[in-house]
């Protein structure tokens, strides 16, 4: 099966349609599919429901959908760094499913792996709990949480062979992995492809059979988040 892709838009083609739902990647602009966020802004989809740990901040990553109302709903745990985020959501703009950072990837991880729910303590006795199945265990109350499952799934890899086998650098790996599983379709963004048998079997992160589309993303810029910095003392 064809994997290699052109470009992100090619690799985009044919799986997109407005009110789908998107497990997206990244922490911040740690690991983010950038090529697949601007690929999708150019294709204007919309009623987006997207599951991610967060919305990017303004104006980068999952934040330039947003900016142009292509956003239905955020299924998210952080909203900090994105004042767009926050104002659509206090306006009633954008709809938000709060959700725990750990129970977000379980949830995602979930889903990939086929079991529709799971127990957790997280979030009893607060508004995430509200309209939730509860049940005791060991005189200890849990709350159900559903399964996550996407119509597409994209993520952001270092590198990657030409069968999709993938490897994540570092902190990128954050919430890319279980992403990829949850979605019925995985597209990667990698920044190198090497040939197949090039990679270390025992260092693959994401096995290539999760991978259905494949795409060079590089060069990317490396953008930071915020930069804090103080004036050099004299010496």
């Amino acid at each position: 099966m064809k994997k290699l892709y052109p470009d992100a838009a090619a690799a985009l083609e044919g799986v997109l349609f407005d009110g789908m739902t998107i497990c997206a990647g990244g922490f911040g602009l740690c690991g983010i599919p950038e090529r697949l966020i601007d690929a999708l802004l150019a294709a204007g989809t919309k009623e987006l429901t997207i599951a991610s740990n967060n919305a990017g901040i303004d104006g980068e990553g999952l934040g330039k959908l947003l900016r142009t109302r292509q956003v239905k709903k955020m299924i998210s745990s952080y909203v900090g760094e994105n004042k767009e985020f926050e104002r659509q959501y206090l306006s009633g703009e954008l709809e938000v499913e709060f959700c725990p950072q750990g129970t977000l990837a379980e949830r995602c991880r979930a889903g990939g792996a086929g079991i529709p729910g799971f127990y957790t303590r997280t979030g009893v006795g607060t508004e995430v709990a509200k309209g939730k199945e509860m049940k005791e265990f060991d005189g200890e109350e849990y709350i159900l949480e559903r399964g996550i499952r996407a119509d597409l799934s994209i993520i952001k890899g270092w590198k990657a062979d030409e069968a999709g086998n993938l490897i994540f650098r570092k902190t990128a790996r954050n919430f890319n992995q279980p992403m990829a599983t949850a979605g019925k379709v995985c597209v990667a963004e990698v920044e190198e492809i090497v040939p197949v048998g090039a990679l270390d079997p025992d260092q693959i992160h994401l096995p290539g059979i999760y991978v259905n589309r494949l795409v060079l993303g590089a060069p990317y810029d490396k953008k930071i988040e915020f930069r804090t910095t103080r004036a050099r003392e004299a010496a």
